[in-house]
């Protein structure tokens, strides 16, 4: 029934007075969201240069406050401290600037502008690491280490020509490797009120991959889990049971470490120091070998395999320095030879932390590639933190996509779960593989709580899997 004209324009005006308001309230919302300045975060949007006296990397830097949200109208003066052979040719807005200190420990101060300071670094001549620092008063500072190189001219570790492997499956997948240790501790995990085996649940929500990290030797004093072996071999065969068990498929991550890897550190196995480069090889083959020929003796060979760890610094360190690029792409090499042995169908990852940063993870492949690396995949981490925007992540995936005959996925994330799969489910050129999220039964933006119950994140996951996986 039409209401008079008089009614209709007041419900009109009504409507649009709660709008108004329902806006002004969110706009509070939002303010009141933001709290108090307490990090400098600062993303290097190159962490390898050359050593040439002329390579530059951008460097953006903002303000957070203990919940993450960038402070959009923060000012703070900020001071820059640089060790190592590289110094700053720019501040954004062309601001001036004053340094100080001796060659290699150099302090610079600038100002945010609206929030953001673009700081732009130019390497010096000497090899070596660089570490950037930014402070401010009273907030927690922000750093990275940035490795300066001179690659020199590109060795190939074979003529043979590889035909990458096509992986068929999209791939909605998760890494629960602290799932023993949960357990081990007595937490239970259940949805929605009813208590289920953790991949059970990851498995009704849609997720058909599993990732698995696997070190040397942990147990050891000075490595992941000193005396109990989290992340052995052993731990590693029984999760592959479970994980096989559960009819879902399984990716193995090789760190070739006792303890984490990652661009910070990439420590050798404490078995494997005191070697000759050669021997070196060889046990990174043999180890590759030994531990998927246990995996397939159990029928849980995996369905993908992770040579290294975020490797665009390089691993196992000194041999695999990025500096050392020769002697990287020789250790790959046996790691792949030794996946391949067991099983040549088996594809290879290739996995950097340069979600964002186009220009390095270009670098290290085409480094890879002209040394004649074979792999398949190309994984990269996206922490928003560290890897710059969505439009950054974009922007990278779909230039890796285009540029290389390699599918493209992200092997870790965790925040903007929406946001990141929509980008990884759209690389052109049937490119497109899927997403590992890192660790969600309890860290960062988990998918259960404390308590190991499921919350609000995991139903995110429903509908990402009918778009994505079960159409």
């Amino acid at each position: 029934m039409l209401l008079p004209i008089k009614m209709r324009k007041f419900t009109s005006l009504l409507t649009l007075a709660l709008l108004l308001t329902g806006f002004a309230q969110q706009l509070a919302a939002q303010s009141v969201a933001v709290g108090k300045p307490a990090e400098v975060v600062i993303t290097p949007y190159k962490t390898t240069m050359l050593a040439d006296g002329k390579d530059e990397a951008q460097i953006k830097v903002v303000i957070i406050d203990k919940n993450g949200n960038t402070i959009l109208h923060a000012g703070k003066l900020i001071k820059f401290t640089i060790t190592g052979d590289a110094m700053i040719s720019k501040l954004s807005d062309h601001q001036q600037y004053s340094e100080v200190g001796m060659p290699n420990h150099i302090v610079t101060e600038g100002k945010l502008h609206d929030g953001i300071l673009w700081v732009t670094l130019r390497s010096g001549h000497q090899k070596g690491s660089v570490k950037f620092e930014a402070k401010a008063d009273s907030l927690y500072p922000g750093a990275t280490e940035i490795k300066m190189i001179q690659p020199g001219a590109a060795h190939k570790i074979t003529t043979l020509m590889y035909i990458p492997k096509k992986v068929q499956d999209k791939i909605m997948g998760a890494d629960i490797s602290f799932l023993p240790e949960l357990e081990a501790k007595g937490l239970k995990f259940s949805d929605k009120g009813v208590q289920k085996d953790a991949l059970e649940i990851l498995k009704d929500h849609g997720f058909n991959y599993i990732r698995l990290r696997i070190f040397n030797n942990p147990a050891r004093d000075s490595g992941y889990s000193p005396n109990k072996g989290f992340c052995d071999l052993e731990h590693t065969r029984q999760m592959a049971k479970r994980v096989k068990a559960a009819g879902m498929k399984l990716l193995l991550d090789f760190h070739y470490s006792d303890y984490w890897a990652d661009p910070q550190q990439q420590y050798k196995p404490a078995g494997w120091r005191g070697q000759d480069f050669n021997t070196i090889k060889h046990a990174v083959y043999t180890y590759t070998v030994d531990v998927l020929q246990q995996l397939k003796s159990q029928g849980t060979l995996p369905d993908m395999v992770q040579v290294g760890n975020e490797i665009n610094h390089g691993m196992i360190w000194p041999e695999g320095e990025i500096n050392n690029l020769d002697s990287l792409a020789e250790l790959i090499n046996m790691g792949v030879q030794g996946v391949k042995a067991v099983d040549p169908s088996t594809p290879v990852m290739l996995h950097v932390a340069l979600g964002g940063q186009n220009l390095e993870a270009r670098f290290f492949m085409d480094q890879m590639l002209e040394r004649n690396v074979p792999f398949d995949v190309i994984g990269l981490s996206y922490y928003p933190k560290w890897h710059g925007t969505l439009d950054d992540l974009k922007e990278n995936m779909t230039d890796l996509a285009t540029r290389y005959k390699r599918q493209v996925m992200v092997a870790e994330y965790t925040q903007l779960k929406t946001e990141v799969n929509d980008i990884a489910f759209n690389l052109p050129d049937g490119k497109s593989l899927g997403t590992f999220i890192w660790e969600p039964l309890n860290t960062w933006e988990q998918i259960f709580d404390k308590a190991g119950k499921s919350n609000g994140y995991i139903d995110l996951y429903d509908g990402i899997a009918k778009k994505y996986i079960t159409k």
